[in-house]
């Protein structure tokens, strides 16, 4: 989170060196690279080379998988890494996607409007549930406004993204608190406001958290601002000294 690459490298050598066969050790390693340079290509070598040795590790990779294969374009290995994911294999830091979640993802690349939206209707019944069970669940009430934004629910997409960081503001929580504020960014983003998008990713860049500058080089969250001149200038904050 605090983008201090070479030092998470140093560190998962350690791991790997204790544990050299841990698949998820090795992948995680290689996801550095993604994040750090926007080079997916260490990443690919490691998936490759951990499927080849032992297939049956799939299902313990597949989130490294698939966040490899949306930064890639590569729908192929997507489907192969949903066919391997588990039901609870979509979270993402401490978001509560269910998987139907990621296959909405994978389908709207693929340009299968029907099947997106078929998928994002199943993960926004079953976030919607945790958040009546749990009324006071930001992360969850984040995840279901990423899912109505996935949808075209507009209003409630925004007010959900809000509500989530009302109820847990970056100064309560400095983890989970950014990955809220980052999710509020893609909603605005989905949802046509786009400078309040970039504002948020203004707010993003001077603090620590998961954004990254291969993140938002390559992954379709932020294909509504890939053009936009003002992501540059954000992506060059972001960007690896040379």
């Amino acid at each position: 989170m605090l983008r201090r690459y070479p030092d998470v490298i140093r560190i998962f050598d350690r791991a790997i060196a204790v544990a050299p066969d841990d698949p998820n050790f090795v992948a995680q390693r290689a996801t550095v690279e993604l994040d750090w340079h926007a080079d997916s290509k260490p990443l690919h070598a490691a998936i490759d080379q951990i499927l080849a040795r032992d297939p049956t590790k799939a299902g313990t990779i597949a989130d490294h998988w698939l966040y490899l294969a949306l930064c890639e374009k590569d729908m192929k290995a997507a489907s192969k890494a949903l066919e391997a994911m588990t039901e609870n294999g979509c979270q993402e830091e401490g978001l509560p996607y269910p998987r139907a979640w990621c296959e909405g993802l994978v389908a709207r690349e693929k340009n299968d409007d029907a099947g997106a939206r078929l998928a994002f209707t199943e993960a926004r019944g079953r976030v919607n549930r945790l958040v009546q069970e749990q009324p006071n669940f930001a992360a969850a009430i984040s995840a279901l406004g990423m899912i109505d934004a996935a949808l075209g629910n507009k209003d409630d997409a925004l007010a959900e993204g809000r509500k989530a960081i009302d109820l847990l503001p970056i100064r309560k929580d400095a983890i989970i608190g950014p990955t809220l504020l980052q999710n509020l960014a893609v909603i605005y983003s989905w949802t046509g406001e786009q400078e309040q998008a970039l504002g948020a990713l203004n707010q993003l860049v001077g603090m620590p958290g998961y954004l990254s500058y291969g993140q938002l080089s390559l992954h379709p969250y932020w294909i509504h601002l890939r053009n936009d001149p003002d992501l540059s200038k954000i992506l060059k904050v972001l960007q690896p000294n040379p």
